[in-house]
């Protein structure tokens, strides 16, 4: 469904082969552009229906089964606080690899897979604000675009891995 993002996830194109650079899949909410690790990344999928969990944070759609393996699925506008949106045929689930742990996360859509070197990714600025500093590892930059870098383990790994600790 998505070969050129597919395509790209391999391994051996990853970060430590270039030392000073990653690979960044990049992904869609609202109108902001993010991305993740590539090496975090296991699969991208089509957005199925989930199993409802109770008492679940709301962000937590509920739990898919994947090929034998109970992944429990994030919907990220809802994590960040965006609004929510219609679920459509652009909206995709990244399955990730986190912790040790398989996690969903989805997204409005898929942009592509970004090289960038150590000179095109920037701290996160001190703001004068409640935005949790925590889970971003910088601003990338690209042409006219800008990245907001994700460090998908901190993120997930807090809120999520207790939740996965009792599904496993």
């Amino acid at each position: 469904m998505f070969p050129s993002a597919q395509a790209s996830l391999d391994p051996s194109r990853s970060a430590s082969s270039e030392g000073d650079a990653s690979e960044f899949l990049t992904f869609v909410l609202g109108d902001e552009e993010y991305g993740v690790d590539i090496l975090r990344v296991q699969e991208i999928r089509s957005y199925e229906p989930v199993t409802r969990l109770p008492d679940a944070p709301d962000y937590v759609k509920g739990v898919i089964n994947l090929r034998g393996i109970i992944v429990p699925v994030v919907d990220m506008r809802l994590r960040f606080r965006l609004p929510s949106a219609e679920y459509n045929a652009t909206t995709v689930m990244i399955v990730l690899s986190v912790v040790g742990r398989v996690v969903g996360m989805v997204v409005d859509s898929v942009s592509d897979v970004l090289h960038l070197s150590r000179e095109h990714v920037r701290a996160v600025p001190d703001i004068d604000a409640t935005i949790d500093r925590r889970f971003l590892t910088g601003i990338g930059t690209v042409d006219d675009r800008m990245l907001i870098l994700l460090d998908i383990e901190r993120l997930m790994g807090h809120e999520i891995m207790g939740l996965v600790e009792e599904a496993a």
